[in-house]
């Protein structure tokens, strides 16, 4: 099993607030597990999936939204023609906790 699937098979946990968001040493082995996912001002990952046409987009955004209520984590998606946009933050403290990684190495096992 490799390190993303690991990460994938792990459950997102609710953040209460508090805690500080994750730096950047402490995110970047997490990053690492990831295929292609960015992190952008150390507040977010971000990743466009590319699709061939709009219902495989539409299909994989519906995945993607049953996940987030399955994980009680929402993303923010963006829909297009052959796309789709994936922006994920912890917004109670507004930056990252591992539970972002895991939402992200969920929707990397959609188009595995």
């Amino acid at each position: 099993m490799s390190d993303s699937e690991a990460l994938a098979d792990k459950t997102c946990v609710p953040c209460r607030g508090g805690v500080p968001p994750l730096t950047q040493k402490e995110y970047a082995p997490l990053l690492a597990e990831l295929d292609a996912w960015q992190v952008v001002g150390g507040h977010h990952l971000v990743k466009d999936f590319r699709f061939p046409d709009f219902q495989a987009a539409l299909g994989f955004v519906n995945r993607a939204g049953a996940i987030a209520e399955e994980q009680g984590h929402h993303p923010e998606i963006t829909l297009g023609w052959g796309h789709a946009k994936v922006e994920i933050w912890t917004h109670k403290i507004d930056g990252l906790t591992e539970s972002d990684f895991v939402l992200a190495a969920k929707y990397d096992r959609l188009v595995a």
